[in-house]
């Protein structure tokens, strides 16, 4: 599909070849070429200033999370605070029926009092962001079908490592499997390595797909080289070193990965960005899922 066929007006196009008509194919390939750099670069703009607006805000309920928490932790210090007892000169021997009761009382508000403090713990602690994914760009070295399954595909992908390495696919209803070699990809190259049909997989291609199972791949932006690192302007934490699987981290996440009207890729509206290089895109497909 020519994306910059509907840059220009036809109108314009036919005055310039009659005008010119040695050059003026190459007259109008530079003006569209033009026209797709200004677009490709009014979207970039557009999408920092949203990933700022939302770093602002992101900023301003941190804020407002971490004073509820000491407002939570002041009012339990005041609870722990015990009494003074009342005075006088000759109290009141207690109850030998309600001297249980009120130390299961007690023992009941103390672990109320823990359980709220370890929640809180917890909260902090808890990370379960596109962030903890390590994603790569990478280059497809080859492609092949799988020998024991047609459904499945076998590449060889350089991500910048001394060795390249192996990733099983199922690609759906992708043709031409022959172009993909030499194409770049997105990786995700912290999940645990697993054979399939007997063919171990060391990462996983990370592919957009509409509804009648056409599939394709993520494409980096223009510039990137095997081994970059995909990053997200909200979200800045490292990656795991290897996803656990009972911690859900990819299903959690996954959920929220999609392709926008514009064909951006994006993690709950930032970005899949190569820093300095430019945002992670599909090549037609637009608002649909990344798997």
């Amino acid at each position: 599909m020519d994306k910059t066929a509907d840059l220009l007006p036809p109108s314009l196009e036919a005055a310039i070849l009659k005008l010119d008509p040695e050059d003026g194919e190459q007259i109008m390939e530079y003006f569209k070429t033009h026209a797709l750099l200004s677009r490709e670069k009014a979207l970039l703009q557009t999408s920092v200033r949203e990933q700022k607006k939302l770093l602002v805000e992101n900023a301003k309920l941190k804020k407002d999370i971490e004073q509820l928490r000491g407002q939570l932790q002041d009012k339990q210090r005041r609870r722990s605070v015990k009494a003074p007892p009342p005075r006088s000169l000759s109290p009141a021997p207690e109850s030998p029926v309600s001297q249980p009761i009120r130390e299961k009382q007690s023992r009941r508000k103390r672990g109320e009092r823990k359980g709220e403090e370890d929640s809180l713990s917890l909260g902090a602690e808890s990370r379960d962001d596109v962030s903890r994914l390590d994603l790569r760009v990478g280059r497809i070295l080859s492609v092949r079908r799988h020998p024991l399954a047609n459904a499945l595909t076998v590449q060889e992908v350089d991500v910048g490592e001394n060795a390249p390495r192996t990733v099983v696919s199922q690609l759906g209803g992708t043709t031409h499997l022959e172009q993909l070699q030499g194409s770049l990809a997105v990786l995700l190259c912290n999940v645990k390595a697993c054979k399939l049909r007997g063919v171990v997989s060391q990462a996983r291609l990370m592919c957009c797909s509409a509804p009648d199972d056409y599939v394709e791949l993520l494409a980096p932006p223009t510039g990137s080289a095997p081994g970059d690192r995909v990053t997200f302007l909200n979200y800045p934490g490292e990656p795991d070193r290897e996803l656990q699987a009972k911690e859900r981290v990819w299903e959690l996440v996954q959920r929220h990965l999609q392709v926008d009207s514009r064909g951006v890729a994006n993690y709950k509206r930032c970005g899949f960005e190569v820093k300095g290089k430019g945002l992670c895109r599909a090549p037609s497909l637009t608002s649909c899922p990344i798997r």
